[in-house]
């Protein structure tokens, strides 16, 4: 059985956006570990987790998104988040990621 991808990569000027499709879980957490070092690799300005399409999220996501930040943090890069589906923005909040991460926008 092949995995599917749940990261892409892009990097515009000096920006790294790491877009998160579907649902992250146990399963294939170690993709969003593997893309956000990749995107911290290339030592850009800012990296951008975009949420737009991701429908899910557990508790070990969540680990790979704050092993992120507290990388870019620790390396003077910046960290955010972006476009969060209302499921996966109420995810965020409960869990209190919000109160250390910055959020650029809510999708409707």
């Amino acid at each position: 059985m092949t995995e599917e991808p749940v990261t892409s990569l892009d990097r515009q000027a000096d920006v790294a956006t790491v877009a998160l499709h579907g649902e992250v879980d146990v399963l294939n957490v170690d993709q969003v570990r593997v893309a956000l070092v990749e995107a911290l690799e290339t030592r850009p300005r800012s990296v951008v987790v975009d949420l737009a399409d991701l429908s899910f999220i557990d508790s070990t996501g969540l680990g790979a998104i704050i092993f992120g930040f507290q990388r870019a943090r620790d390396e003077g890069i910046g960290f955010q988040l972006a476009h969060p589906s209302r499921g996966v923005h109420q995810i965020l909040v409960l869990s209190g990621l919000l109160e250390v991460v910055e959020i650029v926008e809510v999708k409707e």
